[in-house]
C-alpha cells in the first residue's frame, strides 16, 4: 500500500471552489481512472476513480484529506483550422472521429498531418499552433468514451 494522498472524487469545473494545487496534463493524460500523478508543485498523489473519465480544464480531484488538485489543460501542438464553411469542415473532422475544439471562428484539432492534408484539400486554412486543447465533450456526457454505446435512457421512446 502507498502513503500517497488519495483522490477518489472528481468535481467538475464550476462545481467546486477554494484553493487547490494544480496538475497540468495534455489531452491524452487527462483520460484516466487509476494513476500515480504529480502536481505542478511536485507533490505526488494517487488517483483511484470508480470509472475511466475525461478530465477537463478546471475540474478538481478531491483528496481524502479534503484538499483539491485542479486540472489544467497543457499547451500542446495543434492545428488551427479556418475557412469559409466551418460546419462542413467540422463534419469531415467528426466523420474521422477526430476530437475537435469548436469556436465561433475556428476549429482546433491536435496536430495530425493526414487530417491537415485532407482539410487543405477541402479549402481550409490550416495553421500550426501551440495551445491548450479542449475539445467538445460529446453529446452523451463528459469527455471520451471507449465505445459508441449509450446509456439505456439515451434513446428511450
Amino acid at each position: 500500500m502507498t502513503d500517497l494522498p488519495l483522490a477518489q472524487t472528481l468535481k467538475r469545473a464550476g462545481d467546486w471552489t477554494g484553493g487547490a494545487e494544480t496538475c497540468t496534463l495534455d489531452y491524452d493524460a487527462r483520460f484516466l481512472r487509476r494513476k500515480r500523478m504529480t502536481t505542478d508543485g511536485g507533490a505526488e498523489f494517487l488517483v483511484d476513480l470508480q470509472q475511466t473519465v475525461s478530465l477537463e480544464d478546471g475540474d478538481a480531484l478531491i483528496l481524502a484529506d479534503g484538499g483539491a488538485v485542479c486540472i489544467r489543460a497543457a499547451t500542446e501542438p495543434v492545428f488551427i483550422v479556418t475557412g469559409g464553411n466551418l460546419a462542413r469542415l467540422a463534419w469531415h473532422i467528426g466523420n474521422r472521429h477526430t476530437p475537435c475544439q469548436v469556436e465561433a471562428d475556428r476549429l482546433v484539432i491536435r496536430r495530425d498531418p493526414v487530417i491537415g492534408h485532407m482539410l487543405n484539400h477541402l479549402g481550409a486554412t490550416v495553421t500550426e499552433g501551440q495551445a491548450p486543447f479542449r475539445p467538445e465533450a460529446g453529446a452523451y456526457g463528459h469527455g471520451r468514451t471507449h465505445s459508441h454505446a449509450h446509456a439505456a435512457t439515451a434513446h428511450a421512446v
